[in-house]
């Protein structure tokens, strides 16, 4: 998973993040409604949205087609937050079909982007800053956030609540999908990308909390798998045991390689992982 041992890996220059800003600059600086060369739906809206979650502030990322109601779905980012890499990736989903929230998963302790990108949180030691945070997203955490996010998302008229939500997480976010899973039942689709915590010794471990009526991707980056090898296989028994549907895989790509922004971005193995999305969504949704 994603830790300061990892980053040590990585060589600690820009070079390293730059094909990958560049692909997310590319899909970045969008109107608020535009057209996507990705899909089929037209033009997308896009805004900066708010909500009361208890006595706390949510302010997410919220795009769509602009000219249909389409399915919803939850996106958690990694650990960097909420930035452009994530909008970027939002749009191309949205110019799939579908009405994307990007939450920020630090609200509860600071609002707006805390990172322009990867090689920022690099360089400002997110580990440090971005630690008092992370110790706020607990399992229940987690999942007041994500009834709340759903319930927001049913209230969008851009939504079409009748076809099910989905929800998607990198690193970090990976876990939480499952959690969200657990806490909505209208999610029936939910895809970890190199989720870190999918399993652990607790009795909230997302691996104990599947739901026998929902579908999972859960896409295991190589080297997470190299550090941890039986977990793909409790993975996979555990939804065998609760009678779940979907794909528990290793991928050709390291830890990051979904995101386009991360130094260990792979185009290709993040291709095949987004079609694996598309099509899992295609049929649960």
């Amino acid at each position: 998973m994603c830790d300061r041992d990892l980053l040590a890996r990585w060589a600690m220059d820009r070079r390293k993040f730059g094909a990958g800003a560049a692909l997310a600059g590319g899909a970045v600086g969008l109107s608020a409604c535009t057209t996507y060369g990705g899909g089929d739906t037209g033009r997308l809206a896009e805004r900066s949205v708010s909500f009361a979650i208890g006595d706390d502030t949510m302010d997410a990322f919220f795009v769509h087609p602009a000219d249909s109601e389409s399915p919803a779905v939850i996106m958690w980012p990694d650990i960097a937050g909420l930035r452009d890499a994530k909008r970027a990736m939002a749009r191309r989903l949205a110019g799939e079909g579908y009405a994307v929230l990007v939450l920020n998963p630090y609200y509860q302790s600071v609002s707006g982007e805390q990172f322009a990108d990867f090689a920022a949180f690099v360089e400002q030691d997110g580990f440090e800053k971005v630690k008092p945070w992370r110790d706020q997203l607990t399992a229940g955490s987690v999942q007041r956030t994500a009834r709340a996010a759903a319930g927001w998302l049913m209230e969008r008229s851009a939504v079409d609540g009748a076809r099910g939500m989905g929800t998607q997480g990198y690193c970090m976010g990976g876990p939480f999908t499952i959690w969200s899973a657990a806490a909505v039942p209208g999610i029936r689709e939910a895809a970890s990308f190199h989720g870190g915590g999918l399993v652990r010794d607790a009795e909230n471990s997302p691996h104990t909390m599947l739901r026998g009526d929902a579908n999972y991707l859960i896409a295991i980056a190589q080297d997470d798998d190299a550090e941890n090898p039986d977990h793909k296989a409790i993975l996979r028994s555990a939804m065998a045991d609760t009678g779940a549907a979907g794909l528990v895989d290793v991928f050709a790509g390291d830890h990051g390689w979904t995101v386009p922004d991360s130094p260990a971005y792979d185009r290709a193995a993040a291709e095949r992982a987004n079609a694996l999305l598309l099509e899992t969504y295609a049929s649960a949704l």
